[in-house]
């Protein structure tokens, strides 16, 4: 595949194929100043007759990609394509079992250890407040009733 003509989803020639490396295309475009980038092979079909490589994303999103100087930074181009090649596993996947700097709670226990309100708390007391003194809607049959503060002229 190496010195085949990639092109892209508009018909744009962005290059030629230079090189692989793991799930990447490496691809080489520009005239008189190249640039290196590599292309997820997902998003590639190859064309072996006419000695293509199709590409399904636009020539901008290839060239606006981390170039390639010297070594390929695959965080990065991963980060760039949202592949999840540039995350690292979480420790404990798979295994059931957590690191000595590691809990088991919740975000929301933990804010209610540390004296943070929940959220669902946050909004039962805001439309407490928002209820006029001595009117329970509840009691009165109105279901879905919603209480609007007024701007004070009537």
């Amino acid at each position: 595949m190496q010195g085949y003509e990639v092109v892209t989803i508009d018909d744009d020639k962005v290059g030629k194929v230079v090189g692989t490396e793991g799930p990447y295309l490496i691809v080489e475009g520009g005239t008189l100043f190249k640039s290196r980038h590599a292309v997820p092979r997902d998003v590639a079909s190859i064309d072996e007759e006419a000695q293509v490589v199709r590409v399904t994303i636009a020539k901008e999103l290839i060239s606006d990609s981390p170039k390639i100087d010297g070594e390929l930074d695959r965080r990065a181009v991963g980060d760039y394509y949202g592949l999840g090649e540039g995350f690292a596993a979480p420790e404990t996947e798979g295994y059931g079992t957590l690191g000595a700097d590691e809990t088991a709670t919740s975000a929301e226990v933990e804010g209610a250890d540390d004296g943070v309100t929940p959220a669902a708390q946050q909004r039962a007391e805001t439309r407490e407040s928002l209820r006029p003194e001595g009117e329970d809607f509840a009691r009165e049959g109105v279901s879905g009733a919603q209480i609007r503060p007024t701007s004070g002229t009537d």
